[in-house]
């Protein structure tokens, strides 16, 4: 019996992938092909339904001249820092981003650490007197909250005070203490899982999730550069490019 046999290679390549297999069904949470602007630096979150990027952006607004208009408003202002509970943040930061409370409460904190590093990184720099900051966490439709964003709170305040970015495929979670220490966070598998889909090739955790890293399979670690903070100043030194 003879039969006909032919043998053809078929190849397919990344530009007709989607036509075969359809679109795709995860995207990159990654806001930026390059390294970021000053004042941003992506975060890691937990949900229900896994890991996710985080970005925290933030922006300066130059505050007005004071003139003899505004003293009155300067005098309210000043009284409500005085205030108890005041804590005088209220009318440095504006936060955007559907933040819940306890999300609010990492921003002050942020922002009181952000203060003590820029006084030993930069004693002459007074960008936090001298302008009103506006925090955002984008794709405000979604409700935020939880203590993890403190580091990278904290680190996007001071890229912006220092007008420094970050290195770039960067990704960090933490709780920060006022007196700057790092304090460990849960979901650490799918936040690296996340890490890993946006690109990210060097993530900063807490030194108190060392175990949870250690329990990490290996084709999540990688390719992956760990660093692990105890203090806020073990990240800074790994988030910015001596």
């Amino acid at each position: 019996v003879m039969g006909l046999a032919w043998e053809k290679d078929w190849k397919i390549t990344e530009d007709k992938l989607e036509k075969y297999v359809g679109k795709p069904r995860f995207q990159s949470d990654k806001l930026f092909d390059s390294v970021p602007p000053p004042g941003v630096v992506m975060g890691l979150a937990w949900s229900t339904v896994g890991g996710s990027a985080l970005y925290i952006e933030t922006t300066k607004v130059r505050r007005p001249v004071d003139t003899a208009s505004q003293r009155e408003a300067k005098d309210q202002d000043s009284a409500a820092r005085r205030a108890p509970g005041g804590g005088g943040h209220a009318f440095s930061v504006h936060t955007t981003g559907q933040l819940g409370d306890v999300m609010k409460e990492s921003t002050s904190l942020a922002l009181t650490c952000a203060k003590h590093e820029l006084q030993n990184l930069d004693p002459g720099n007074d960008f936090f007197e001298s302008n009103q900051i506006h925090l955002h966490v984008p794709e405000g439709a979604t409700p935020k909250d939880g203590p993890s964003a403190g580091v990278t709170m904290t680190t996007a305040l001071l890229s912006l005070a220092l007008n420094k970015s970050v290195r770039p495929d960067l990704a960090m979670t933490g709780e920060i203490s006022l007196t700057g220490m790092v304090l460990p966070v849960g979901g650490i598998k799918e936040k690296v899982i996340a890490a890993r889909r946006s690109g990210v090739t060097t993530i900063i955790l807490p030194d108190g999730n060392r175990k949870d890293a250690d329990e990490l399979p290996d084709y999540l670690k990688d390719g992956l550069s760990i660093h692990f903070a105890k203090r806020y100043q073990d990240v800074y030194n790994a988030a910015f490019d001596s």
